[in-house]
């Protein structure tokens, strides 16, 4: 019998991207196409032979360690956010972050390859990982294989149909021309960001119009609901 100590996994790389923590990433990839995070290979791995190839390839598998949440441990169930988080099913019917072994996977959209001195770079597109996650694996994503168009998704067969509507209040909007320089599609990544409506389910029954607070890049974004809108109120740079 092999056991857990014979399974020895290693990180190939972390994950580089604007989602400083859990709160508002997408609950799936490429919810947020504007979202584009860098896996930076570690010594061992950042060698270029090792992605030879892969640029033929349209989507990628990764294969993470979610590194945030392992510690916690785990549940036999779960309440998934689109059944309301009322209900609670299996762990192993959701892609719940606490599971017996914390891994995750993802399918992202190739961008290229990039040499910046030694450091070997992969750029992908619609990745909903927070920065710093330790990426254990990349496979190239089959669509002859990966894609099953008669396949049935249960309690979520398909994309949420909600798209909040985003409106920046004066101040929001003159803070966007103030970070225009460095992130000049600093709007359109909160707004695709903001319209998969990433509260929490217990405040959406609530209607609660409380406001929030997500960290993008190095940035702070206040935001609220009111009604169906969701209202950015502010941006400025995080405290460090």
């Amino acid at each position: 019998m092999v056991t857990a100590s014979a399974i020895p996994m290693r990180p190939v790389g972390y994950m580089r991207g604007p989602y400083k923590q859990k709160f508002a990433i997408p609950r799936q990839p490429d919810l947020v196409r504007e979202a584009i995070g860098e896996i930076h290979f570690v010594a061992e791995f950042a060698d270029i032979n090792c992605l030879r190839g892969l640029e033929q390839f349209s989507h990628l598998w990764l294969v993470f360690h979610f590194h945030e949440t392992a510690a916690q441990g785990w549940t036999p169930t779960v309440t998934p956010p689109r059944l309301g988080g009322t209900t609670r099913v299996g762990v192993f019917a959701t892609r719940s972050t606490f599971r017996p072994n914390a891994i995750g996977m993802s399918v992202v959209e190739f961008v290229d390859i990039q040499q910046r001195g030694p450091a070997l770079i992969l750029r992908v597109r619609g990745i909903d990982l927070v920065d710093g996650t330790p990426i254990l694996d990349i496979k190239p994503y089959l669509p002859y294989a990966d894609a099953k168009v008669h396949a049935r998704g249960g309690y979520a067969d398909s994309a949420p149909e909600k798209i909040l509507p985003v409106n920046f209040n004066a101040e929001a909007q003159q803070q966007l021309g103030e970070f225009a320089v460095d992130y000049p599609a600093l709007e359109n990544f909160i707004t695709a960001v903001l319209q998969q409506d990433p509260r929490p389910a217990q405040h959406v029954r609530q209607a609660s119009e409380r406001e929030f607070g997500m960290f993008l890049y190095d940035l702070n974004i206040r935001w609220r609901v009111s009604g169906t809108t969701c209202e950015v109120l502010q941006i400025e740079k995080a405290r460090t």
